[in-house]
């Protein structure tokens, strides 16, 4: 795992998930590609990690790095939505 620090968000793609490591803890958003572009699934963040603002740094990693792959999202996780700053990128509503 990476240090606690560390807010990186990596692409598991074997599982599915956009994941970000906070000590020993694991936050992720499941993800399906589809064409162009990804529909977040859920987002899950573990019990000790809530109220840090994690889901919404893993949320921007997530969108920040499909934005740089020029994907569009289909937001199916109501977490995800409460990000309008990335609405440019947001298809399926």
């Amino acid at each position: 795992m990476r240090p606690a620090g560390d807010r990186s968000v990596e692409d598991n793609a074997a599982e599915g998930r956009f994941e970000m490591a906070v000590g020993d803890a694991l936050a992720f958003i499941a993800y399906r590609r589809e064409g162009g572009s990804v529909a977040l699934l859920h987002t899950e963040v573990p019990e000790t990690l809530e109220g840090q603002g994690i889901g919404s740094a893993l949320v921007r990693g997530t969108l920040d790095r499909l934005r740089a792959e020029g994907k569009n999202v289909v937001p199916l996780c109501s977490f995800v939505e409460r990000h309008p700053e990335y609405g440019d990128m947001i298809v399926g509503r």
